[in-house]
């Protein structure tokens, strides 16, 4: 599948903001997987200063600095990608998890790669609660791909969708206490499960094409970000999961960005100085198919 993804942020402010800086996360991955044939972000008012690299992770990230005055800021990300199904071989999923802990056998092939993500991070607490959780779909010599597919199908179930339930900041204790979050708290959550029985599996932020139902025209920017994550197979194979809709993620899936959290490849962060004392965000995510008339 081939799309045009259009992000855009809007940011207004009830007094002038003397200098703005930020960090974007809204260009694609490029992967076996994932093509990605053009990308651009931009910033208004132009910045005084602009630069892009890559980070710890390889996620190409945008810093800006806009010291202009403004009451508006608007960062927009437009990148073309083509996506493709995610090829596994059936001896990594069948291998059994024990063996995929990156902690307890570093000398395996991709383990140090993989070793930041077992860990605990900020926004993944591992709680005593997520590891019991976890433990009835981790059975010992269970096969990777068929245990973290059914803690995946649990959570789904066991879990409300709730924009209501959580905030941003919430810890993974709160997720389990409310059953209930977005697709963000999913993640986190299960990360927790894995991590706390020493699996690497890590945050990924991108998108989900949807598609209106038959007879309906696309709503064009009524998409969304969207959270899920990776497992370690081994090597530099990952499988990705989406809690959130209980699926493998597939050719509809865009990824941006991955890392321990959220607060890792959050779409926009910074600082700003300025004596406003209100402000507002608006954000407007279009995945258009590259043959649709909004395209």
């Amino acid at each position: 599948m081939k799309y045009v993804v259009r992000h855009v942020t809007t940011y207004t402010y009830d007094d002038a903001v003397s200098d703005s800086l930020g960090l974007a996360y809204l260009v694609p991955r490029s992967r076996p997987s994932q093509v990605v044939s053009s990308y651009d972000v931009t910033v208004t008012p132009t910045p005084v200063d602009s630069s892009s690299d890559l980070d710890y992770y390889g996620n190409r990230v945008t810093y800006f600095q806009v010291t202009e005055p403004h009451q508006q800021l608007v960062v927009e990300g437009v990148s073309s990608v083509e996506s493709l199904d995610p090829v596994h071989t059936d001896e990594a999923l069948n291998r059994a998890w024990e063996t995929l802990l990156p902690l307890r056998d570093p000398a395996q092939p991709g383990a140090w790669r993989a070793a930041d993500f077992a860990l605990a991070s900020r926004l993944v607490e591992q709680v005593p609660a997520a590891r019991e959780y976890a433990a009835a779909s981790l059975t010992p010599g269970r096969p990777i791909g068929e245990a973290v597919t059914e803690l995946m199908r649990r959570v789904h179930a066991d879990f409300d969708y709730d924009k209501t339930a959580t905030t941003v900041t919430s810890t993974v204790q709160h997720i389990l206490d409310k059953r209930a979050g977005v697709c963000q708290d999913f993640a986190h959550l299960m990360l927790s499960c894995l991590r706390s029985c020493g699996v690497a599996a890590r945050y990924v932020s991108g998108y989900l094409a949807t598609y209106p139902p038959p007879g309906k025209e696309r709503v064009v920017g009524a998409d969304a970000s969207h959270a899920w994550v990776e497992v370690w197979l081994g090597g530099e194979e990952w499988l990705a999961l989406d809690p959130t809709n209980d699926q493998w993620a597939g050719d509809r899936y865009i990824t941006v960005a991955w890392g321990r959290d959220y607060g890792d490849v959050p779409p926009l962060k910074g600082v700003i100085f300025t004596e406003a004392k209100r402000s507002t965000m608006r954000v407007s995510v279009d995945v258009a198919p590259v043959d649709s008339p909004a395209g």
